[in-house]
């Protein structure tokens, strides 16, 4: 059965329950003050709401990808401001952390992101295809020895090892071109495209940057070089398990119950951010969401190995993407994604704005996106300030953010 939360029943007082609110294990309580942003008073709440733990989140949440945030804080607001069917939707989907929440918890999705790259990531994980199926067939592919890449990928991969990540590319292809790819095959190209290259011996690769990021050819060359290092063949097929056998292991039937019926009607584009027309309008009751920041992270150039393996032009992708390299640029882009936003959102609708502080605490962003959905329409409920380590005589409104942002989430909470 799906997961019954407060909100199903009544819905509660969302800022008692903030104000109220102790983590399980600690003694940490609330720290709330006033400040005025844009001339209007706003409610600061500062806690330990949520760990960053990741054995606290499904292990079906342990995909990489660059600057995600921690399943437990999509969760967080799911569980109290949505009720059972109702539409959660991301408009920078990513490797689909709110997607995947939001179906554990048996709730609809919407999911946007301009790179097809998260749709990948994400539908597999919503129709979860049972391992035995997946094995059998991980059996049923043939490897072809010949197989060549069309870029030379020698210095990430044993030449075995790449026939067989050319091999398992084409058969994918080709099951997919031919209207014949079902859930195991999109269950093993999200596995095989998390496996690609990383850091340990569970990858595909020789040892390179944490998997969510890919260095270029050239620069693997000098890490091969400096570290002594040339690549070690690997067992795609046996990785390809190994990685789906962790994704499985703490997904309980009902669980895997409610992704299914997530994925029955889930929705998934590859549209600006600012433009969703497919999206019907008041149609969504909550949005968690954590945008592009600035320029600081460059999706295209870390995804590249990934789009090749699944056929993606990543050029025409980061073509369409809007990077931002100063802060009234952002703001602009932020500003139409929020009049969107306003548009598909329920009347009593909520949305979870994540930003964070960029430029070493410098810049807090969330002072500046307050102004953006007041502009739109929204009420600014509050600002929640998810911090790991704060005391009674911390600078709340600049709250650090322990070494740069690790253990600091920071949510601008807006109401239509």
């Amino acid at each position: 059965m799906p997961i019954q939360t407060e909100m199903d029943a009544a819905g509660p007082d969302f800022y008692r329950i903030l104000s109220d609110f102790v983590l399980e294990g600690t003694e940490k309580h609330t720290i709330l003050q006033k400040v005025e942003l844009d001339g209007r008073p706003i409610p600061l709440y500062v806690n330990e709401f949520w760990t960053a733990k990741q054995r606290q989140a499904s292990s079906i949440q342990e995909i990489s990808y660059r600057a995600c945030f921690k399943p437990q804080l999509p969760r967080f607001f799911i569980e109290r401001l949505t009720g059972l069917g109702d539409v959660v939707h991301d408009p920078f989907g990513g490797r689909g952390t709110t997607a995947i929440e939001a179906g554990l918890l048996g709730r609809r999705v919407i999911s946007n992101d301009i790179n097809p790259l998260s749709e990948i990531l994400t539908r597999p994980r919503l129709e979860v295809p049972m391992l035995t199926d997946v094995a059998a067939r991980l059996g049923d592919i043939e490897f072809d020895t010949g197989a060549r890449p069309d870029r030379d990928l020698t210095m990430f991969y044993h030449s075995d090892t790449l026939d067989e990540i050319v091999s398992l590319r084409e058969y994918l292809r080709g099951r997919r071109d031919d209207g014949s790819e079902d859930a195991s095959d999109r269950w093993i190209r999200m596995v095989a495209t998390n496996r690609l290259t990383g850091h340990s011996p569970g990858f595909f690769s020789v040892y390179t940057l944490p998997p969510n990021q890919a260095t270029s050819p050239n620069r693997q060359m000098k890490i091969n070089r400096t570290r002594g290092q040339k690549p070690e063949y690997r067992d795609v097929k046996e990785l390809i398990l190994r990685k789906s056998r962790g994704l499985l292991r703490t997904l309980s039937d009902a669980g895997r119950r409610n992704l299914r019926e997530c994925a029955r009607t889930a929705e998934f584009f590859t549209e600006d951010s600012r433009r969703t027309p497919a999206i019907r309008a008041g149609s969504v009751q909550l949005t968690v969401t954590s945008p592009p920041f600035l320029d600081i992270v460059h999706y295209s150039q870390d995804n590249w190995l990934r789009c090749w393996f699944n056929g993606i032009d990543d050029a025409a992708v980061s073509e369409r993407m809007t990077m931002s390299h100063t802060v009234e640029d952002w703001e602009r882009v932020m500003g139409e994604t929020f009049y969107e936003l306003y548009r598909v959102t329920k009347p009593g609708g909520w949305v979870a704005f994540e930003v964070g502080e960029v430029r070493k605490g410098k810049i807090r962003l969330e002072e500046r996106v307050v102004p953006l959905g007041l502009d739109a329409g929204f009420g600014c409920e509050a600002i929640v300030i998810n911090s790991q380590r704060f005391t009674k005589t911390s600078n709340i409104w600049g709250v650090g953010n322990n070494r740069c942002g690790t253990n600091t989430n920071r949510i601008v909470l807006m109401r239509k």
